[in-house]
């Protein structure tokens, strides 16, 4: 982990993996020296919304680093911990998104049946395993109302609902419904004394013969309706009464013609015009789902799990050779409602889409009460709910997804039974913009009957990337567009061709996707379609502004850009007259002209001149083409004199220079035993020149070329005749001289310099010294003699003097001085050194 290196004067401490912990202080000890620095350590940054989270007093966020991998706790979620959540470091930003739903509820203790008295308390209680979920109490499926007698309580986990009092009314089916919840806690309340009452009727009924009697409540009104949540059992308890002891039919009839089926399958008219019809269905089963079960005072219809098909109307008939009785019962069978259709999406933008739905095609029996929303990934099998409150509308603005991924959103209908099953999946879409408006839009070029426009990209492409561009354009005075390109162009410029000379256009541009178009960047200005007088006039470029210099055999391609509407007329000239075409090509555009010279020879050379023409103005410029080749050889070339070990030569400037300046000659010369070349001078600029240092006894032959910008001359110029250097019978007699003493005393050439420096950082004095013989060097300290001190180095070189002091302290001021000795003598100079403290 740490890594401690020596490089030469360097001491290196290295830390892997660095964290949070070596957020520290850190000393180096060399010897009685020290050095300090402090190293900050900045950690990984969590943000919420854009929102920095720090470790709050309560401790609702804890940060953990295992290895590479960070994580972010959340203690206690809620609701409110919902959105964004991003961590920042140094190499990059990581974003999740965090959506807190509602724990599953969970029953601890349902509703059971109870069977009290005339006057009891009847109390239904039940346990959930979440205290802040509320509830309703329904009674044979409607709410129940509290009031003096009838009391609701809601205390931590324990929802009650107590009846003081209770009264034959209070006979019913009860039932409790955790809102937001598919839960139905269902039970039975038996009201003991019309059961007492039954029995001594039918004591009673020994001692005397009785009709058949049916004992309900709702007799002689309106058919009464029992209410049974889907799942739950349906039990139907009939009094009756009769002697002898009555025959019980059940029968399920519909609202038409009233028919009953009759235990021989004989088909009767009911008695009385209720407009019922028979469902040729006689119920009379001991076992199974619908089932009845006769006593001597009551007969029992039961529905094991209530199902829809089970809503309807059942008839009891009682039956003895007294009589005959008959009542009608409506029950009626809600449920969560069915799944809504897989919903559409529309109006898709860069992190958001409206989705629409349409209600369940069957609510349960009970109203729809919301919707809820839920949205997954694609490739994901998680699916996240998007609204905790129900949603009252059959649309949503679903926000906060990611530009470029592929979801799929279903839908939940709620009632006060429960939560109906999933909707099919929407189709996938995926959330992309259109791109911003295309930049930089302008009109580059307008003539008699077409418009050049260009623009840039936009700044913004998104996931979606880039179809192409539409281009439209719609005439003044009317609000019609039409498109000025077949299509889409990949191009970021235009020419509009084919328009009406004079007409006034407006233009537009608009960038596309797969997400649509993008807003218009619109020419606020009518443009209008006519050529515009512009003044002629060259842009010369800057090279040609001089002379143009080419070498024989070089191509030639001059090319000058101009300006000028309408297309101006384009002359080119050369020395005044016009130019041969078939020599010269010469190439014309709307923006340029263009001279082109395929080889390029000695005749091209001259001024041109090149003149623009619109109208009654014009402009003109001129240019200068020199042509050059190499020149010829020099031209009478003479040997004028040979003397001891020297030839001077003379020669005239050749006749052709190639239409260029001669910058110099070249000399050579040859033995003529051997005749191989020598140069003796080049780039020499006299025409006469004097070659030394040939050997005595040789004949010399001397031969000169000419040059210029393009190089030497093909040929050279010789001289007909050799220079004879001839040999002499002098003897050589070296000269004689006197041998020159050099010695001399040390002489500082360059004193010390007084110096103030800051203690701890290396310090060096210096001065330069000569002398002959070279003098030896000594340096003192307030007069004690620094040799052998390992804390100074002393370095001499080319006679520079340094005295380096290694960190020096407080102690190290004083005066210093370097002594130079040497036999011829000696020579000290010194200077002050303080030292100041480190602040």
């Amino acid at each position: 982990r740490y890594i401690f290196e020596a490089v030469g004067n360097k001491r290196i401490l290295t830390i892997n993996h660095c964290s949070l912990a070596d957020d520290a202080a850190y000393e180096c000890v060399v010897g009685d020296e020290k050095s300090f620095t402090e190293l900050f350590v900045k950690g990984e940054q969590w943000e919420k919304d854009g929102i920095e989270l720090t470790r709050e007093e309560t401790f609702k966020y804890r940060f953990k680093k295992d290895g590479k991998k960070q994580y972010l706790i959340i203690n206690e979620s809620t609701k409110e911990d919902s959105g964004h959540y991003t961590v920042k470091t140094n190499g990059g930003v990581s974003v999740a998104e965090l959506i807190v739903q509602e724990k599953k509820l969970e029953v601890y203790q349902s509703i059971a049946d109870l069977t009290v008295k005339a006057r009891d308390q009847a109390v239904f209680k039940c346990e959930v395993s979440d205290e802040n979920v509320k509830g309703i109490w329904l009674k044979n499926g409607k709410e129940v109302i509290p009031d003096e007698r009838i009391k609701i309580s809601h205390i931590g986990r324990i929802h009650k609902l107590t009846i003081e009092d209770v009264t034959p009314e209070d006979e019913a089916d009860y039932s409790f419904i955790p809102q937001g919840f598919a839960y139905n806690l269902s039970a039975k309340l038996q009201f003991l004394g019309k059961l007492l009452k039954l029995y001594l009727k039918l004591i009673f009924s020994i001692f005397t013969t009785e009709p058949p009697k049916i004992h309900l409540d709702c007799l002689g009104q309106s058919p009464d309706t029992i209410v049974v949540v889907a799942g739950n059992k349906l039990r139907l308890d009939v009094p009756v009464s009769g002697d002898p002891t009555p025959t019980v039919i059940w029968q399920k009839v519909n609202k038409r013609n009233e028919l009953l089926r009759n235990s021989d399958d004989s088909m009767t008219a009911a008695e009385n015009s209720s407009d019922l019809n028979t469902d040729n269905k006689l119920l009379f089963e001991s076992e199974g789902r619908v089932r009845v079960e006769m006593h001597e005072d009551h007969c029992v219809f039961i529905i094991e799990g209530a199902e829809k098909e089970d809503e309807g109307v059942y008839r009891v008939i009682l039956k003895n050779p007294v009589g005959e009785d008959k009542a009608d019962i409506t029950v009626k069978v809600i449920d969560v409602p069915d799944p809504p259709e897989a919903p559409t999406i529309s109006n898709i933008g860069e992190d958001y889409c409206t989705v629409h739905w349409q209600p369940p095609k069957y609510d349960g029996g009970q109203p729809v009460l919301g919707y809820i929303l839920e949205r997954k990934k694609k490739k994901s099998y998680r699916w996240m709910r998007l609204n905790f409150d129900l949603l009252k509308e059959l649309t949503y603005e679903a926000k906060r997804m990611i530009e470029g991924v592929v979801y799929e959103m279903r839908i939940y209908a709620v009632n006060s039974i429960g939560m109906s099953r999933p909707s099919p999946a929407s189709q996938p879409f995926m959330p992309i913009a259109p791109p911003s408006e295309p930049t930089h839009f302008t009109v580059e070029d307008v003539s008699d009957s077409t418009v050049s426009l260009k623009w840039r990209p936009p700044e913004r492409i998104g996931a979606g990337g880039l179809d192409g561009y539409m281009v439209e354009y719609c005439k003044d005075g009317s609000t019609e567009w039409i498109p000025a390109l077949p299509g889409l162009t990949e191009r970021t410029s235009a020419l509009i061709k084919d328009l009406v000379t004079g007409d006034k256009l407006y233009f537009r541009i608009k960038a596309v996707n797969l997400a649509g178009e993008s807003a218009a960047a619109t020419i606020k200005e009518p443009v209008t379609v006519q050529e515009i007088l512009q003044r002629p006039k060259f842009w010369l470029p800057r090279q040609l502004r001089q002379t143009l210099v080419k070498k024989v055999g070089e191509t030639i391609n001059i090319v000058i850009p101009f300006q000028g509407k309408p297309r101006p007329k384009i002359t080119w000239l050369k020395d005044g007259q016009t130019l041969d075409s078939k020599d010269v090509g010469i190439r014309n555009s709307s923006t340029d002209t263009i001279l082109f010279i395929r080889k390029a020879e000695l005749h091209h050379s001259g001024a041109y001149e090149v003149t623009l023409q619109i109208e009654n103005m014009s402009d003109k410029v001129a240019i200068t083409i020199q042509i050059i080749d190499k020149p010829g050889p020099p031209q009478n070339i003479k040997l004028v004199d040979v003397w001891g070990f020297n030839a001077a030569l003379e020669w005239t400037p050749p006749q052709d220079d190639g239409n260029a300046q001669i910058l110099g000659y070249t000399v050579q010369k040859a033995d003529k035993k051997t005749m191989e070349w020598y140069t003796v001078f080049d780039h020499y600029r006299r025409t006469n020149c004097i070659v030394s240092d040939l050997i005595m006894g040789n004949e010399y032959f001397f031969r000169i070329f000419s040059e210029n910008l393009c190089g030497l001359s093909e040929t050279a110029a010789s001289t007909k005749n050799p220079a004879y250097i001839q040999k002499t019978g002098t003897t050589y007699k070296p000269p004689c001289y006197k041998e020159h003493d050099f010695s001399e005393a040390p002489k500082f050439t360059h004193p010390l310099v007084n110096r103030s420096v800051i203690a701890g950082y290396n310090t060096t004095l210096s001065c330069a010294v000569r002398g002959i013989p070279k003098p030896k060097i000594f340096w003192f300290k307030n007069k004690m003699d620094l040799s052998g001190d390992a804390k100074y180095r002393m370095f001499s070189k080319q006679g520079v003097l340094t005295l380096e002091i290694r960190k020096p302290t407080p102690f190290d001021g004083g005066i210093y001085t370097c002594k130079a000795v040497n036999e011829c003598g000696e020579a000290e100079i010194e200077c002050r050194l303080d030292v100041r403290g480190n602040q």
